[in-house]
């Protein structure tokens, strides 16, 4: 917080008017702003005249508005971008509207959320990392707690005659605020959203969620999420309708899948048994083929080489490729079922006639595949534990096979070797924002009413943060200058509205950072800079086990520089020939991170040796006390929001 002087000049009245307005300021704590009277108030009635304020509507003809936002999901996992699992929702859309096959996120959940929700980059809005206790630290960029004058997509739409509603995953509220008890200032209901139902963390049980209804922790009633918040979103438009015939909505539909943990019914898993038999080099092979014939990579694109922490699948063994065939039949029967109740929410619209003036973004994914389940798979193994050998884990998976997509499983996460594969064509994974492979994810764009190009393909730049300013221009809305009499910071996404109807417009998206604890990038006009920065997830020392790498000097990580105008997923690196263009690149990140609060750059081993957000109430508490604020279990019905 920063410190003020008051002039002490000043009268103590105005003196605590003036510290108040400050405070109000600081904390957003505004009131809003009162309409002036227009009309005549005389001694009674006859001498006086009535005045009512217009009520707020939303533009003529504006469209309902829908955003889907999945969890992990890799550029060539859904059939709709030449994935080989089935995605049929996600194909109609795609087919009836527009893939965006230049689309990027931060490559992780949080920042990924807090920008698309602000159309301001992750660092700017002070989610540089998430919003937990343990992924947190006490600087503007670190804090997790987005400003009032970062206002949301859904401020701006509420304020402009929209009903909004948010289901599905928050993700970018503080582990601290979290409770029955709010305060509820950062939940989704003091974010504009006239409804929310769903959790509020990172990760939670399919099954046995977290469960939150707009301002109160709920039991869940053993069924999926997936089930629970699609039926909850429908029964929200249903009753808004009702009252508001053909006032537009919108809606948040963000599903914790299909992160961890991978849990779905066997009736969406098993139809998938043996599918993936033939291994993840196999199914490389087999999607790069699929997504030149879409169209939505380069005809000549070649396929990266393996990453070295993972075997070739025909050297390894009968119990392993059993074992990690299972973990990725699971894998595929979540990502399908979840466009299944997609696909109930489309339906609905369709059946009530409102779907053709219904603008609806798919973001597949927001970030990359994850690294986390290490490279044997995980099923009830805790992120940041102290885990066991490759070898110890293997048979502890092998044994318990029949766990793995049950409601038992509660880490349940697959192998390594399948998020390279669901990544196709990139290289690395989530986290790993010095890379395509982090944060390049399909994007559908799909509006009857506005597409004419119905399957076409767009291959402009874009980022999550122009998501907000596109609706905007779709809907015919201006950014406001303040909301709830609170200024309002600039909006630094980039509209790609014209794109809709122009294949070949213009990317206004021109100049982008990326950091995630310790992995960063820059890209300018289609040159990429970025560097890797050791991690517990991925180093070779170290899978599986979860421990602080031991090198983390930001000053020995080397830096690489592409052309993505020539090589889109960053085979042939240019630093050593064109060292001056590097030069400028990486002088334009310190830019950017200085303009973002992006400093202090704070990594892995900072959250895992406790270096960060210790506080006297988190004093001598250990990463995994920590670690249960972030997966938290459901039925949470105590003031902490955890089950007892």
């Amino acid at each position: 917080m920063k410190k003020f002087k008051i002039n002490s000049k000043i009268k103590s009245p105005q003196k605590g008017l003036l510290i108040t307005a400050i405070l109000l300021a600081q904390f957003g704590f505004a009131q809003e702003k009162q309409e002036e009277f227009k009309g005549v108030i005389g001694k009674t009635l006859a001498d006086s005249k009535e005045y009512w304020p217009e009520p707020v509507t939303a533009p003529k003809g504006a469209p309902n508005v829908v955003w889907i936002l999945l969890d992990d999901v890799g550029f060539g996992a859904s059939s709709a971008f030449g994935g080989l699992i089935q995605t049929p929702t996600f194909d109609q859309l795609a087919n009836n509207g527009l893939r965006y096959t230049n689309f990027h996120t931060t490559a992780i959940c949080a920042p990924t959320r807090a920008a698309l929700l602000t159309g301001r980059n992750s660092g700017r809005v002070h989610v540089s990392g998430f919003s937990h206790t343990i992924l947190s630290a006490g600087f503007p960029g670190w804090d997790g707690r987005i400003p009032s004058d970062k206002g949301t997509i859904a401020e701006i739409l509420r304020a402009n005659g929209y009903n909004t509603f948010a289901v599905g995953k928050y993700g970018v509220t503080p582990d601290e605020e979290a409770t029955d008890a709010g305060p509820f200032d950062r939940w989704p209901t003091g974010k504009g959203f006239d409804h929310f139902y769903g959790f509020l963390g990172s990760q939670t049980d399919q099954y046995n969620p977290d469960l939150v209804e707009d301002q109160v922790h709920v039991t869940p009633d053993g069924r999926h999420l997936n089930e629970l918040i699609t039926d909850k979103a429908i029964s929200y438009i249903k009753t808004q309708q009702k009252a508001a015939p053909g006032k537009p909505f919108f809606l948040y539909y963000a599903p914790g899948a299909a992160h961890a943990p991978h849990q779905v019914a066997t009736k969406w898993s098993d139809p998938y048994k043996g599918k993936f038999d033939k291994g993840w080099d196999a199914y490389r092979e087999e999607v790069i083929a699929n997504q030149k014939k879409l169209g939505v990579i380069p005809s000549n694109a070649v396929l990266p080489e393996r990453n070295p922490l993972i075997t070739d699948w025909k050297k390894l063994t009968p119990d392993q490729k059993k074992v990690y065939a299972r973990f990725m039949e699971v894998y595929a029967g979540f990502l399908t079922y979840t466009d299944y109740e997609v696909g109930r929410v489309v339906n609905y619209l369709k059946e009530t006639n409102q779907l053709d003036n219904t603008v609806i973004f798919v973001a597949i994914g927001d970030n990359g595949a994850s690294k986390e389940g290490t490279t044997e798979g995980t099923i009830n193994q805790s992120l940041f534990s102290q885990g066991v050998s490759e070898e110890e884990n293997l048979k502890k998976n092998l044994a318990n096979i029949d766990e793995i997509g049950t409601a038992k499983g509660l880490n349940t996460n697959y192998p390594l070797g399948w998020a390279q594969a669901t990544n196709v064509p990139f290289k690395n994974w989530k986290q790993d924002a010095q890379s395509e492979g982090g944060t390049h994810n399909p994007l559908i764009v799909f509006y009857p009413n506005g597409i004419k190009d119905k399957g076409g393909i767009r291959n402009q730049y874009s980022h999550v943060t122009d998501l907000l300013p596109t609706i905007l221009d779709i809907a015919g809305i201006k950014a406001p200058e303040y909301i709830k009499n609170v200024k309002q910071d600039i909006i630094q996404g980039s509209s790609f509205y014209a794109s809709l109807e122009n294949a070949k417009a213009e990317s206004l998206h021109k100049v982008q950072y990326y950091y995630i604890f310790g992995n960063r990038a820059i890209y300018k006009d289609g040159w990429k800079a970025g560097a890797a920065h050791a991690n517990p997830f991925t180093s070779s020392k170290t899978t599986g086990k979860n421990q602080a790498p031991a090198d983390t000097n930001f000053d020995s990580d080397v830096w690489e520089l592409y052309n993505l105008n020539e090589d889109f997923n960053e085979r042939n690196n240019l630093a050593a020939k064109y060292p001056e263009k590097l030069a400028e690149l990486k002088k334009l990140f310190d830019e950017q991170a200085k303009e973002n609060n992006v400093y202090p750059l704070i990594d892995w081993n900072d959250v895992i040796t406790r270096k960060i957000h210790n506080t006297d109430a988190d004093k001598g508490k250990t990463v995994q006390d920590l670690i249960k604020q972030v997966v938290k279990p459901g039925n949470g019905t105590t003031a902490s929001g955890s089950s007892n």
